[in-house]
């Protein structure tokens, strides 16, 4: 079980690059003059260095000059957008290409199944239940219903072992807050249960359906929504009927108060595994309680917090556990609760040449899905470690959602490609044997496009892989449009998959790649390693290392070439234009973390120092202010054009890193380029966003990316 903020990183990683480039004329007409923005006389000492800040004032993002300035910032955005051509002609085909049928893998709840459901153009999926995974089914939760916008999302669902209840999280615009109820799963009543103040939580539900468990944080004062330092959470169980005042605090350790918890119950229901997180750090801690004897208390297991462990399966006291305890790459261990020393530990499954992604127990067997050059493969083993076989599967692809549990005889995932959307597999365990259960049908063509695979030396040698999606019959004339998107951190890997934008922009003759930078987890925790804290600009150098690549083999030429990300990826287009603008002509930060000296002040950002370090270190300081995206910004130089996007709830990535990043840029272009601020309201970091939102934003990206590559009908 990987760190929920960590998972949660990892989801924003994949669903960001939803939003691609597209067409029309030259950049040469299309110059704007952005607002002015006032500065402030601020200065900070950081270990002797003084180091000015004079956007500070736009980080109190409530304030009434704030909201002025976003607004006038958006106004410039909204006309220059306005006036490219085929802008509406893009949002249309947009339309087309998104309205076709998702469904995800269908889940056990007792008896019955859960899965979720779009049809194509809702603004959320719709939690379908039936008899058989199946079925057609009947709408048990519809959050289309929630709000007249489409901006309430319904989060996490966990349904009760024999599928009586299930206890179900929403949020509002985007934030990772995450408010919970409970409805009987026979007759969808809603129950009265209500809990808050929960984020980075699922729920647990012990067998007897008495409650379930769940992780919450202390409420944060008025007015310090984003201020709030998201610390010294409770591991609490909730009573069916019960007030959330009354829920009783199994764990906390308010000593520590940047540990986290998540709570799984096992699937003999004897056991509730408690893992320990502290912030993004791939290592945990792993404790438990026996709820036979719940008197005895929590005991702790894996506590020297050496390595990460995820827990897999169990039959009776024996535990396993996916680990990378002395095996970077990923082992399976198994562990004795009557006998956890070190010494009596045994290796189930040793350490490959592939990356061991995700182990689950099913079918009285382990289900290992590895990483082979950041590209999907699953492998069957017996719990003795005797593997079984491999799936077939089409390649390259990714493998995603999982479901069953110990006792099922099959199990079902999703398996995409960049050219495929989800299509919903089902594997019986015993032999392997796997059968199309699901698969929809999209409004495009995809025989005449191609997804590869290349390999490029970094900047220090190190051999980097990268995905590149194109046409067949595409010339290397170095004149190709081309989109670079990256991410590079957090042990997050980008494999092969799917984006409805990135069809349209195939279709408009562009070329989609995606390098696997350091910081990531292709090739396990070296990989990521080697681009974390004072190894952070390995990342920057490997994506400049692509664009070259790019360039110098006839794909396109810095005036076609345009570089995108989000989160931490917004970071990397940050860094990237403010490194080495001369290689590319368009770059569109999404949600970045840009100011590497401040953001752990703000929200859950304090959970990002294991990766980045922070300013408050003597030896990190110097290396993050040399990288920082906002202090890189230069008076008189000359940088490509640039979008940034943010959203004015995001309570991950505080919005003012944007603010303040645009507002310098803005100040020191000494190029005709524009420089562009777009502020989605009532929308955060991208989990959640309505689909009538996605498809404006993408069109947007496209127009923008249209005026500034200079793609032509």
């Amino acid at each position: 079980m990987a760190p929920p903020v960590r998972q949660i990183e990892r989801a924003a990683a994949l669903a960001l690059p939803l939003l691609l480039a597209c067409c029309a004329s030259g950049p040469e007409s299309m110059s704007t003059r952005p607002p002015n923005t006032h500065t402030v006389d601020v200065v900070d000492d950081y270990h002797g260095t003084q180091v000015a800040d004079p956007y500070r004032w736009l980080e109190d993002l409530d304030a009434p000059e704030v909201r002025t300035w976003i607004e006038e910032q958006n106004a410039a955005s909204r006309a220059f957008l306005a006036a490219i051509p085929r802008r509406e002609a893009l949002r249309q085909r947009l339309t087309e290409l998104w309205n076709f049928p998702r469904k995800s893998p269908p889940q056990r709840a007792g008896q019955r199944w859960l899965w979720r459901f779009n049809d194509g153009l809702q603004n959320q999926p719709v939690l379908y239940v039936g008899d058989r995974p199946d079925d057609a089914g009947r709408i048990l939760l519809d959050p289309n219903t929630l709000s007249s916008d489409g901006t309430v999302a319904l989060g996490p669902i966990a349904a009760s072992h024999d599928g009586a209840y299930l206890a179900f999280g929403t949020s509002k615009s985007g934030s990772d807050w995450t408010d919970w109820q409970v409805l009987s799963i026979t007759d969808g009543r809603i129950l009265d249960d209500q809990l808050h103040w929960t984020k980075f939580t699922s729920a647990a539900w012990t067998h007897d359906n008495a409650g379930f468990f769940y992780m919450r944080y202390p409420k944060p004062r008025e007015g310090e929504t984003y201020e709030a330092r998201n610390q010294a959470p409770e591991l609490c169980y909730h009573r069916l009927g019960d007030a959330q005042t009354d829920d009783e605090v199994v764990y906390a350790r308010p000593d520590e108060p940047t540990w986290g918890f998540a709570a799984a119950v096992t699937d003999d229901g004897r056991y509730l595994v408690i893992t320990i997180w502290s912030g993004t750090d791939t290592r945990n801690r792993v404790a438990y309680l026996d709820l036979e004897r719940r008197d005895e208390g929590v005991q702790p297991l894996l506590m020297d917090f050496d390595a990460n462990y995820a827990y897999a399966a169990n039959v009776g006291t024996k535990f396993y556990f996916q680990t990378n305890w002395l095996a970077p790459r990923g082992r399976v261990l198994a562990i004795d609760l009557a006998s956890p020393d070190r010494a009596a530990w045994q290796e189930v499954v040793p350490q490959q040449r592939d990356t061991l992604e995700g182990t689950a127990g099913i079918g009285g067997r382990l289900v290992l899905t590895y990483l082979r050059d950041a590209a999907h493969a699953v492998v069957v083993h017996a719990l003795d470690g005797t593997r079984q076989c491999e799936l077939s599967l089409p390649a390259p692809c990714s493998v995603d959602g999982v479901t069953g549990r110990f006792e099922d005889a099959d199990f079902h995932f999703l398996v995409t490609s960049f050219l495929q959307p989800g299509a919903i597999l089902r594997c019986d365990v015993a032999t392997g044997a796997v059968t199309e259960a699901w698969r929809p049908n999209v409004p495009f063509d995809a025989s005449s496009y191609v997804a590869e695979q290349v390999f490029y030396a970094s900047d220090d040698g190190t051999r980097v892989p990268m995905f590149l999606v194109h046409a067949r019959r595409m010339k290397l004339d170095g004149d190709n449009p081309t989109y670079l998107y990256g991410y590079g951190g957090f042990n997050v890997s980008l494999t092969p998959s799917f984006s409805t934008p990135l069809l349209a922009w195939l279709e408009l003759g562009g070329v989609y790649a995606v390098p696997n930078l350091r910081g990531g987890g292709e090739y396990g925790e070296e990989w990521h390693q080697a681009g974390m804290r004072g190894r952070k600009q390995n990342v920057f150098d490997d994506f400049r290392a692509a664009a070259r690549y790019l360039i110098r083999n006839g794909y396109t030429r810095p005036e076609r070439l345009a570089v995108g990300g989000g989160s931490n990826g917004g970071l990397l287009v940050g860094a990237a234009l403010t490194q080495f603008p001369e290689l590319i002509a368009a770059a569109v930060p999404q949600v970045g973390v840009l100011d590497m000296l401040r953001y752990h002040h703000f929200t859950i950002g304090w959970a990002w120092a294991p990766e980045y370090g922070t300013a408050d270190e003597p030896d990190m300081f110097p290396i993050l202010h040399a990288y920082s995206p906002l202090h890189r910004v230069q008076a008189g130089r000359t940088y490509p054009a640039t979008l940034v996007l943010t959203g004015d709830h995001d309570d991950r990535v505080l919005p003012a890193h944007s603010y303040k990043f645009a507002a310098a840029l803005q100040a020191a272009q000494a190029g005709s380029a524009p420089i562009l601020l777009s502020v989605d309201v009532r929308t955060g970091h991208g989990a959640g966003k309505p689909t009538s939102k996605l498809i404006a934003v993408a069109a947007d990206l496209f127009a923008f990316l249209a005026a500034t590559l200079g793609i032509r009908d």
